[in-house]
């Protein structure tokens, strides 16, 4: 498959999505990429995203790989 027939592809998928957050998350990267700011997290950040997500397991704020891959099945 070429470029351009992928990348009608993707805003074909792009279109179908629902998720607020995940078209958040696809802005930021590509927000991200186009001005050549990818850079690696700070060990700072790192933690700081750790303490985060072991807080949210604490209180039960998760979904569940399995609910993460039948949402993702459903971009096809």
């Amino acid at each position: 498959m070429d470029l351009q027939t992928r990348k009608i592809a993707f805003v074909q998928k792009f279109l179908s999505l629902e998720s607020e957050e995940f078209v958040s998350f696809l802005e930021t990267m590509l927000q991200s990429e186009t001005n050549g700011q990818l850079q690696p997290m700070t060990m700072q950040e790192l933690n700081a995203r750790i303490d985060t997500s072991l807080e949210d397991s604490e209180n039960d704020n998760v979904i569940e790989a399995t609910e993460i891959l039948k949402e993702i099945n459903e971009w096809h």
